[in-house]
């Protein structure tokens, strides 16, 4: 039996796993709740830890200059991808990764958002992950270039990189398929002045058209966090050969 807990990693104090955290639950880990930006200290030991899950909020992956959560982050991300540990970004932890990983991020050159419900499609790497397109619950202002050395999972035309894989055991999302519908509401609330940008759609699509397009998200991530756990290199490791640490995510880190 391996580890049974699994690092929360969050942004904010009211910061919620939502969906993600009663999955994981549900299957019989143990929640284990960080904030950085509060002044979180970040493990330095995973061997407890079947998984790491780092969340959105509404900071920018390029803050490390101004946010030591951020710039704390940046530096743990490596470490946790390199000892195998399966690792998971949604949102901004998608593009947390994607800079710790030697990519860029930064807003749509048009200034257009993505805030609601967004068509994606898999790319042919992608087919393994998601059965076709699907249409998934954002809310973004900021984008990423992957480097190299992950490959694109998930795409559409106006933020390219909907999804990726970094070495066998890390992926990030842009989208947030943690979302539920009582999340839905306060964030449409909370932050309704993020509803007048660009591409934004407003908050009665965004409660209305839950029914529709949330059960097969639900159905996915579901199905996906089975399949993300197993990648834990650390247990399924036949023998030295197969990569415990990812040379390039170590050298693009650097």
């Amino acid at each position: 039996m391996g580890p049974k807990k699994i690092a929360i990693v969050v942004h904010q104090q009211h910061s919620r796993p939502g969906r993600v955290g009663a999955l994981l639950e549900k299957r019989g880990y143990e929640l284990h709740r960080l904030c950085p930006n509060l002044g979180c200290n970040l493990p330095e030991d995973m061997s407890d830890y079947a998984g790491v899950v780092i969340f959105g909020g509404p900071m920018s992956a390029n803050d490390c200059g101004t946010l030591a959560g951020i710039k704390c982050e940046l530096d743990w991300i490596p470490k946790v991808v390199d000892a195998g540990v399966p690792f998971l970004g949604l949102c901004l932890g998608a593009q947390l990764l994607t800079r710790a990983a030697g990519g860029r991020v930064g807003p749509h050159p048009e200034g257009l958002v993505e805030i609601g419900y967004v068509d994606v499609e898999p790319t042919e790497a992608g087919r393994a992950w998601f059965r076709g397109p699907m249409k998934v619950y954002q809310w973004h202002r900021e984008g990423m270039t992957i480097p190299d050395c992950c490959e694109l999972l998930a795409t559409n035309d106006r933020y390219p990189v909907q999804g990726f894989q970094c070495g066998p055991n890390a992926f990030g999302f842009q989208f947030h398929p943690e979302v539920t519908l009582e999340m839905k509401s306060i964030w449409t609330l909370s932050a309704a002045e993020r509803l007048k940008m660009p591409g934004a759609q407003q908050r009665g699509v965004h409660l209305s058209m839950h029914a529709l397009y949330d059960p097969p998200l639900d159905r996915w991530i579901n199905g996906f966090l089975d399949r993300w756990l197993a990648t834990d290199q650390r247990i399924s490791a036949p023998s030295a050969k197969a990569a415990v640490s990812s040379p390039e995510f170590a050298a693009a880190a650097d």
